[in-house]
């Protein structure tokens, strides 16, 4: 009895597993490499921080179906991306554009290193002051 419950548990299991793998094989080799680079520059819609090509959940198989649809129909990668963003909001996309609404996030990092290099130069210069203002006094060397 035990191992009819363990077996049965062990099959679910392995068939929720096996219900998130992307199977989808394109006729062509190319075109096969074109469809896994694609579905994992797009993230998920439900999941989030997961790509379509990673991602178990059935919204995440249709956008698959869509790019393998939408490359065996002849368009390139950007026009596959492009339809995915005027369809669901560059969010779909893991690297978003730059344009003046994300202007701001390809900017971001440049200037936290840029103000994190002036807030260190200005902490060094002070403390160098400080250090050199502040007489030595050496109170081993002293003779009682």
């Amino acid at each position: 009895m035990i191992a009819r419950v363990l077996a049965w548990l062990l099959a679910c299991l392995v068939a929720g597993a096996a219900f998130g793998i992307d199977t989808t094989q394109l006729p062509d080799p190319r075109l096969q490499a074109r469809y896994e680079a694609l579905t994992h520059e797009l993230r998920c819609m439900q999941c989030q921080n997961q790509s379509i090509a990673d991602s178990p959940v059935g919204l995440a198989a249709d956008l698959r179906r869509e790019v393998a649809e939408q490359l065996t129909a002849g368009r390139t990668d950007q026009e596959v991306r492009d339809y995915m963003a005027a369809r669901y909001g560059d969010f779909i996309l893991f690297r978003p554009r730059v344009s003046a609404r994300t202007a701001w996030l390809w900017a971001l990092p440049g200037v936290l290193l840029v103000g994190g290099v002036v807030v260190a130069w200005r902490i060094v210069r002070r403390r160098s002051a400080l250090a050199a203002s502040q007489p030595d006094t050496d109170d081993l060397g002293e003779d009682s």
